[in-house]
């Protein structure tokens, strides 16, 4: 199957006009009418990524971060960026991301997040001003009212989280949850403005944490934690729609943060 086919499928779901204007989403390596057998779902291009690619028979490889986000100036194999373009490129294995564009998509990462923890009547947190229905972050409700450490503690084990940072808490029980996955510091005042009781996300710096009304309790559950959602979309949407190109759930796609609890 031809690369173009594939990514043709993903940006009906994402289209590359919703990407971030920092961003890098797309095909990054590879042409799009190479021909192409077997794709491995991850959320980034690492080494342990690209050995499981060749063990695997896999010529695509398909990840929610792009492996190239600055201009690369060399490729002298002096960092892990570099030495993982000179290898897709020397082993004909294609690269493509879906970055912001599947963040900020109807449907995307934050839905995907947030129908995990059973919130409902969701909602865009910080709509799109030029594509209806697009943005960043969902809110909405839970079926029932839940104490909210026990909602966070239902969320750890959900997610697989090892740590929770988070703000005081603003009140004994949740109802309604915002969620954005990845780095969603700037998006705290949108959940407060939309009455959520409880504010999730990631990347969240020291200050983030002191909510200025006491009236949002914020949860940090980890950049990797927040968006490894991103390979049961993209396999969603390639096995419902490619139902005979083959695809593969990256078993060595892991989180870089270690944690020392």
């Amino acid at each position: 199957m031809k690369i173009n086919e594939i990514s043709e499928v993903i940006e009906r779901f994402a289209p590359l006009s919703l990407q971030e204007s920092y961003d890098n989403a797309g095909l990054i390596v590879g042409r799009p009418d190479d021909e192409v057998h077997r794709a491995l779902l991850a959320v980034d291009v690492t080494e342990e990524v690209l050995d499981e690619a060749e063990r695997e028979g896999c010529d695509l490889v398909i990840t929610h971060h792009p492996i190239v986000f600055h201009a690369l100036k060399r490729f002298n194999s002096a960092d892990p960026v570099q030495r993982c373009v000179e290898r897709a490129i020397r082993r004909g294995i294609a690269l493509y991301a879906c970055h912001t564009n599947l963040d900020s998509a109807p449907g995307g990462m934050s839905w995907r997040l947030a129908a995990m923890l059973g919130v409902e009547n969701l909602r865009v947190l910080q709509p799109s001003q030029t594509a209806p229905g697009a943005g960043f972050g969902v809110v909405g409700e839970l079926p029932a009212e839940e104490e909210t450490v026990a909602f966070m503690r239902r969320m750890q084990r959900l997610l697989e989280v090892r740590v929770v940072r988070h703000s005081d808490i603003a009140s004994p029980t949740v109802r309604r949850v915002a969620v954005c996955t990845g780095a969603g510091a700037s998006l705290i005042g949108d959940a407060r403005r939309a009455g959520a009781d409880i504010y999730i996300t990631a990347d969240m710096k020291y200050n983030d944490f002191m909510t200025p009304d006491k009236a949002l309790t914020v949860a940090d559950i980890g950049h990797f934690e927040s968006e490894y959602c991103a390979i049961r979309i993209l396999f969603d949407i390639l096995s419902k729609n490619l139902c005979t190109f083959a695809v593969r759930k990256s078993e060595c796609s892991r989180n870089p943060v270690n944690y020392l609890v």
